[in-house]
């Protein structure tokens, strides 16, 4: 039987989240199709730019991910007290960076509303606030927006995704250190690359070059503090799990 997400995700027991989401219908996120013989290999780009779009808006830091074929991995981190220290005005415009959002809360951002018509435009932004940090709405604004790109360039509707994305709370420093090295080496364990750091659109890839100063070919997503202080910690596990 399923699980509300509300049951799932609970942040008295632990900010840190694997998420998975895969394609229905046999279809392709990216990569070669070899039943249609279609090469999607660009749509890996839409995932990572997304995710860079997201990390700015949301209170959500990225710890790890792997764009694969039909499916995609995150390793995330949600950051309550980020947005519990943003000032409305701030919740207000990170929030309209992504909806368009009602008038009375461009009217109350503009100085145009008071009294009770001021009161609630602070309640809906505070609800933005919690939407801030939430996983859900962080999968919700991603999904949707690859599934609409993804189905306007197939010419078709209809759904993209499963129906549910998976998700597995990581009770402790240990668990998400060995689910980022499972997410890192996903590459490798598909053949899609010889080592992790050769793995393309995987965050191992990203810290790898970060380490050795090399130029980025695509526009970096922002990690977690948490990450930079176990990097090497990690990076000796994949390699370990990776080459016994």
């Amino acid at each position: 039987m399923t699980r509300a997400r509300y049951a799932q995700v609970s942040l008295d027991s632990t900010p840190y989240y694997h998420c998975i989401c895969r394609c229905v219908r046999r279809a392709f996120l990216c990569g070669q199709d070899h039943y249609s013989g279609q090469d999607y290999e660009h749509r890996r780009q839409w995932v990572v730019d997304r995710l860079a779009v997201l990390g700015e808006m949301f209170a959500i830091d990225l710890c790890a991910y792997a764009v694969m074929s039909n499916h995609y991995h995150v390793v995330v981190r949600l950051n309550q007290k980020k947005a519990q220290a943003w000032s409305d005005t701030e919740v207000a415009e990170r929030w309209m960076r992504l909806f368009s959002g009602p008038l009375i809360v461009k009217r109350w951002l503009s100085g145009q509303s008071e009294g009770g018509e001021a009161l609630k435009a602070l309640e809906i932004v505070g609800q933005w606030r919690e939407r801030l940090y939430d996983l859900g709405w962080f999968m919700k604004c991603l999904n949707e927006y690859l599934a609409r790109r993804a189905n306007e360039e197939d010419c078709c509707k209809g759904r993209f995704w499963e129906g549910r994305y998976k998700c597995q709370a990581l009770l402790d420093e240990k668990a998400v250190l060995q689910c980022m090295a499972y997410v890192d080496l996903n590459p490798v364990r598909a053949d899609m690359a010889s080592t992790p750091e050769a793995s393309d659109y995987t965050s191992v890839q990203q810290r790898a070059s970060e380490i050795k100063g090399a130029r980025q070919r695509r526009k970096c997503l922002t990690y977690s503090r948490w990450w930079i202080v176990r990097q090497w910690k990690l990076n000796t596990m994949i390699r370990f799990a990776a080459f016994g």
